[in-house]
């Protein structure tokens, strides 16, 4: 009798355990499937990172020419809006992957190193800057008129100042003329040649000088206020690259 019952006690503890462990095994296993569909979607998230950033500034930097060249009254073919896009994008994409990031990072890394400053605000400038300068020949381009001289037709461009502050400041002018303010102001100049690049250099040297010299000038504020130009000239000649295919 007290055998017996001792029996059913063994066999219904050892039933509760198989329960228990191929439950708790569901529960792993459950929890194994719900973890590697968000591990891949993770994974999937910063592969695709690059080109949704890619498609995002190409999209931006299309709407942007589109929106202006339309209030401008400019008739340029969205086709070729859309290929002068790709080819600038494209290229200086390329051009900071491949020598803008690493100059940057050894830049950071060597005065760190050899200097102990933190150059990190001058770095993330000059990247900002790098892509600013790869489309500022283009900005101006909403106050452009032909050239009439060779059609017989006397038309005398702006005075140089004028013309280069057009380029220096382009983007105060164009915010004027997209809050409606009509300017008077129209060149024949095209920005796209190495005289303009002198120009828009020399007033970043200035411009670094002011920004990041001070009353103890020494290396690492030498070589800061240095850093904007090269940023700067490095944008510059990736959109005449583009352009003038040298």
């Amino acid at each position: 009798m007290w055998g017996e019952e001792a029996t059913k006690k063994k066999r219904k503890e050892d039933a509760e355990i198989v329960v228990n462990a191929s439950h708790e095994g569901f529960l792993i296993g459950c929890s194994a499937e719900n973890r590697e569909p968000k591990l891949s979607r993770i994974k999937t998230f910063f592969r695709l990172l690059p080109i949704r950033v890619y498609e995002s500034f190409h999209n931006f930097v299309l709407s942007y020419f589109k929106t202006v060249n339309y209030k401008a009254g400019k008739r340029l073919k969205f086709w070729f809006m859309k290929m002068e896009t790709f080819e600038h994008v494209d290229s200086v994409i390329k051009v900071f992957k491949w020598v803008i990031l690493p100059a940057t990072f050894v830049y950071v890394l060597a005065d760190f190193c050899f200097l102990r400053a933190n150059v990190w605000d001058s770095a993330l400038l000059g990247v900002l800057l790098f892509f600013y300068s790869n489309f500022l020949p283009d900005l101006p381009a909403i106050f452009r008129r032909k050239n009439l001289l060779n059609l017989g037709i006397k038309d005398p461009s702006l005075p140089w100042y004028k013309n280069y502050t057009l380029l220096l400041f382009a983007p105060i002018f164009i915010v004027l003329f997209l809050c409606g303010l009509k300017w008077r102001w129209k060149t024949i100049e095209t920005f796209h040649n190495f005289k303009s690049l002198a120009v828009y250099v020399v007033f970043l040297s200035v411009i670094g000088f002011f920004v990041f010299s001070s009353f103890s000038m020494g290396l690492g504020n030498v070589i800061e206020s240095l850093s904007v130009p090269f940023y700067g000239l490095a944008g510059y000649l990736t959109h005449l690259r583009v352009d003038l295919c040298f």
